[in-house]
């Protein structure tokens, strides 16, 4: 039997999980499969699931161009084995062709499928010699579903949804939350390359070397951390008695520990095994941070908070180069159960925070349905509350230092009529973001 590379096996494996609905592609590929790979084999079966899956409704149709019946149902083991084979010839320059295509074949005879193989070598070294005639920006906005595209280009016009596109066919800057400079200083002497992030003075963009081999990372000093997702934290500002009500995995809450050192904070989930984790990353926190298992739709807190963070789960449409396979479970039906459950957590927020107090209200979404409707519904039935304008937001982080001067120019921009903050994918070197911030009156 020929052999397949540990790197190709790994891949296949995580893909036919992803594709079964077992696993979500980020869980699979921090698990011990991968991590025991060497460094340049996790780096390639990392780069293979997720260049699959950003391109699998591409690379689907091209596919099907040469099969004898282009309808026909294929089983799950030879769609992927053939999606694993064409990526690789098709957007991975430095792969052998021979690689790419004989493993492909191999990785369908072990899965049981040694007549399909023949079909799968023939597919393959068709797709190989066939000449590319479509533009990159064409075959970019074809990896999405034709229904997230119409309404991206609704919203944002044909400019923005090309932006989306791009930047979700892309790897993501890896960006990094540092504390103090010894840890910058011990980043460096591992080999490390920083640049000043885009929008904050403690973010770190990373432009060379893995930060997560280092002692500093495994220890907390050192968190892998969207830009984006940092500024959701700073966004929210400070307090005494903090609700972070949809807190896993913990980084917002981590940075509100951090800018409220004298604060009592509480940290809820809904699932036990996020909590469990939400727990674990927290210790170092101790007393200060009160985890509990609560979802944030039944919270009954009256008044006994100055601040809440709700970064509410949403659709993720903001993160599809970090998180890919989004596009392809996500219907436009979940849109609207997301919203009913997004108004329910904001109008719980409201009621949990003081006269005085603020609430943030946060997504990773590019939809209108989760992100100003939201908001708009919830406040029209509200007495005594009020958006807090961008541009105040923004003031307010530059006053304390959070911001560079760059990147608050940057956010301006980003400034929707209604005031509230929107970060398009890649605009701002980060992932999508909708941030509101909304304040109670005093009584």
């Amino acid at each position: 039997m020929a052999s397949v590379s540990p790197a190709r096996k790994a891949a296949f494996e995580i893909l036919l999980e992803v594709e079964r609905g077992r696993a979500h592609s980020d869980e699979l590929l921090r698990s011990k499969r991968v991590s025991d790979l060497t460094p340049p084999d996790r780096n390639l079966a990392t780069a293979l699931v997720l260049g699959v899956l950003r391109w699998q409704i591409r690379l689907d149709q091209q596919i099907r161009v040469f099969l004898d019946r282009p309808n026909a149902h294929l089983d799950t083991e030879i769609a992927i084995a053939l999606r694993l084979g064409a990526f690789q010839l098709l957007h991975m320059d430095r792969v052998p062709a021979h690689a790419a295509l004989d493993e492909s074949v191999e990785l369908a005879k072990q899965a049981g499928h040694r007549f399909a193989a023949r079909m799968v070598n023939a597919v393959l070294r068709k797709l190989a010699g066939a000449t590319k005639s479509e533009g990159e920006t064409e075959a970019r906005v074809q990896a999405y579903p034709a229904w997230m595209v119409e309404r991206w280009n609704r919203f944002y016009g044909p400019d923005g949804v090309l932006a989306v596109c791009v930047h979700g066919q892309e790897q993501p800057a890896a960006a990094v939350r540092v504390a103090g400079s010894e840890v910058l200083e011990e980043l460096s002497a591992a080999g490390i390359s920083l640049e000043a992030g885009n929008l904050l003075r403690a973010a770190w963009i990373v432009r060379a070397g893995d930060v997560t081999e280092i002692d500093g990372f495994r220890e907390g000093r050192v968190r892998m951390q969207d830009e984006g997702s940092q500024l959701v934290a700073e966004v929210a500002g400070r307090g005494e008695m903090i609700l972070d009500c949809c807190a896993a995995p913990g980084g917002k809450t981590l940075i509100l520990a951090e800018r409220n050192p004298a604060a009592r904070i509480v940290a809820r989930d809904s699932s036990a095994q996020r909590l469990a984790q939400l727990q674990k990353r927290l210790s170092p926190l101790g007393a200060r941070v009160e985890c509990r298992l609560e979802d944030a739709a039944t919270l009954t807190d009256e008044g006994a908070f100055d601040l809440v963070l709700a970064d509410v789960p949403c659709s993720g449409t903001g993160t599809l180069g970090r998180n890919p396979e989004i596009r392809h479970r996500l219907r436009m039906e979940d849109l609207a159960r997301q919203a009913e459950r997004q108004r329910t957590i904001l109008r719980a927020a409201l009621r949990a925070v003081r006269g005085g107090g603020r609430v943030v209200y946060s997504t990773c979404s590019l939809e209108p349905e989760e992100n100003e409707d939201v908001v708009a519904a919830v406040l029209a039935d509200e007495r005594g509350v009020r958006v807090v304008p961008g541009k105040a937001v923004i003031a307010e982080l530059q006053m304390r230092g959070i911001l560079t001067d760059a990147g608050a120019e940057r956010l301006t921009s980003g400034i929707s009529s209604e005031g509230f903050l929107r970060l398009m994918p890649g605009a701002l070197g980060t992932d999508g973001f909708f941030i509101a911030v909304i304040e109670k009156e005093k009584s």
